[in-house]
């Protein structure tokens, strides 16, 4: 049960966290236009990818999806820690490990209201 709850947090957590994420790149925040620029996206590039972002957390909240968000999300944060990598950016590749990590655990723990949705 403790862990149930644990898991439900994860997932409260992912998803605001992939809900504002989202926002910020199909919003066109500066700090999003300015990283994703050295990669080379534009300004289409980078709502794709938030919409994208958007999708994948609203995905995991549901028990038939749950699965698939979770691996759009962290296809999203792979692709960013291979541009980190690709400029030899470890610090970018350390901030974004976490959430990877997050997605993985969740996955790992399952859907906590499987049994009951």
């Amino acid at each position: 049960m403790v862990l149930k709850i644990i898991n439900s947090l994860l997932i409260l957590i992912a998803v605001f966290m992939g809900l504002k994420q989202g926002y910020a790149m199909l919003s066109g925040k500066p700090e999003m236009v300015e990283m994703f620029s050295k990669w080379n996206f534009n300004k289409t590039g980078l709502s794709i990818n938030g919409s994208i972002t958007i999708l994948a957390s609203l995905l995991i909240l549901f028990p038939k999806t749950f699965v698939w968000g979770n691996f759009l999300m962290a296809a999203g944060i792979l692709l960013i820690i291979c541009f980190h990598l690709l400029d030899k950016d470890l610090k970018g590749v350390l901030i974004e490990l976490p959430f990877l990590l997050l997605n993985m655990i969740i996955i790992y723990l399952q859907y906590p209201l499987k049994n009951i949705v």
